[in-house]
């Protein structure tokens, strides 16, 4: 399932691209936490696959979750901090190099996906 929220979202970003309106443009914090929801169960069920004590799996996913949002906010940091210093630089980029990004990570997603559920 968490491979599925990929694919929506890299088919969210490529429609938003080309101008068209998503669900993520119309209801952004239903899809936030459906996917927040889809992806805390995923790495639940996991940890419950590895042998983690049941009374042990809820400060686990409170300790990912921490370490997701330090993780996603020194990323933006790092991002920032590369258009700060590439602010000066002018180049000429077609359009469609903007589509590269979520058509590889649909691409991969995708994949992953498939892989999954031959495995079932």
């Amino acid at each position: 399932m968490i491979a599925l929220s990929i694919v929506l979202v890299a088919g969210e970003i490529v429609h938003a691209r080309q101008g068209r309106i998503g669900v993520t443009q119309c209801w952004p914090w239903m899809v936030a936490f459906a996917f927040g929801a889809l992806h805390g169960l995923g790495f639940a069920g996991a940890l419950a696959e590895v042998g983690l004590p049941q009374h042990e799996i809820p400060l686990a996913l409170l300790m990912f979750k921490a370490g997701v949002e330090v993780a996603q906010l020194l990323f933006i940091g790092a991002v920032l901090g590369l258009i700060a210093v590439l602010r000066g630089v002018r180049v000429a980029v077609p359009r469609w190099l903007a589509l590269v990004p979520p058509y590889v990570i649909g691409s991969a997603a995708t994949y992953w996906l498939i892989q999954r559920v031959a495995a079932f």
